[in-house]
């Protein structure tokens, strides 16, 4: 029996220690991400210019980003809804877009919600892999996120 008890220890000690020691090839890569950084909103002569930096991290070159917004206003109530074209985003690269949202008060812009991309192209992209892959974070007061 006592030697049962340790043939079961050092059995259970070699499997604790092979299943710690995950070859690099058995890693999992990252998982494919489009960042969208909410990072300035200030006002214009239209209304409030919203700065965005952006990194494709698809793994793919985009042909067209486009997503839907919804603007809330201090008091949390949608204001409006728009579509930004950040246009043609090649893959592994930074891009900084502006959009003048006229008639827009930044003051008063509590919340920026991504509500869906609206287009999502390249070769080899699937249309759901700019929403599935979206990570956003906000440099500003403004709330933003999906």
């Amino acid at each position: 029996m006592k030697s049962l008890t340790i043939s079961l220890r050092l059995l259970t000690s070699t499997l604790a220690m092979s299943l710690g020691s995950v070859p690099a090839w058995a890693q999992s890569a990252p998982a494919p991400q489009l960042s969208l950084e909410l990072n300035a909103a200030q006002p214009s002569d239209k209304g409030c210019r919203l700065t965005f930096v952006v990194n494709n991290a698809l793994g793919a070159d985009l042909s067209k980003a486009a997503f839907e917004i919804a603007l809330f206003n201090e008091a949390g109530i949608v204001d409006r809804l728009s579509v930004l074209d950040f246009k043609d985003l090649p893959a592994g690269k930074t891009k900084v877009t502006r959009f003048d949202l006229a008639g827009t008060n930044c003051t008063k812009l509590s919340r920026v919600l991504i509500n869906s991309a609206t287009e999502c192209a390249g070769t080899g992209v699937e249309p759901g892999a700019c929403m599935r892959g979206l990570k956003t974070e906000t440099k500003t007061g403004i709330a933003f996120g999906v």
